[in-house]
């Protein structure tokens, strides 16, 4: 059984990483993330070590025509303290602030429709809260064992605003 969240105002953030085009029928994470992890012992500024998975749906998800052909920017980050130095390969990305449901998400990736659903099917309508027109993100710390760990935990970052 997935918790409520905690509804949580975010401060702006600022993120160093690469991004992908992809959809969730051809899923492009794993190259994501491999080719972010190469890169990332080059970002001297982090904040943290913390890794942020992020999402730019844009305002058809936002209006409910999404679906598994959709195209969405998918990003593999980590926390800067500043943007002065962005080691080569590397572009910056900044999370602008706002209020955000956060959850928290147990299990492997492959399970990870199950909490969405929850959230988008469930959880939302029943709120007091609509999507907002922002990032959607994952922060993948110390409680994250890798996609195929059933013991892994990170937390959902879901942009709303009120109704």
């Amino acid at each position: 059984m997935i918790s409520e969240p905690e509804i949580k105002d975010l401060e702006t953030k600022k993120l160093v990483g690469i991004c992908i085009a992809t959809s969730l029928a051809d899923d492009k994470t794993s190259l994501l993330w491999n080719r972010f992890m190469n890169l990332k012992g080059t970002i001297a500024n982090n904040k943290g070590k913390n890794l942020y998975s992020v999402q730019e749906y844009g305002e058809n998800f936002i209006k409910g025509d999404f679906d598994t052909q959709s195209q969405f920017k998918k990003w593999a980050a980590t926390e800067v303290s500043n943007f002065e130095e962005i080691p080569k390969g590397l572009e910056k990305l900044e999370i602008p602030g706002g209020k955000y449901a956060v959850f928290t998400h147990k299990g492997t990736a492959k399970e990870f429709s199950k909490t969405s659903t929850f959230i988008f099917n469930e959880w939302l309508p029943n709120s007091g809260y609509v999507l907002d027109d922002r990032l959607h993100f994952e922060i993948l710390g110390e409680e994250y064992k890798g996609p195929e760990n059933p013991d892994s935990e990170e937390q959902i970052w879901i942009p709303i605003k009120n109704k």
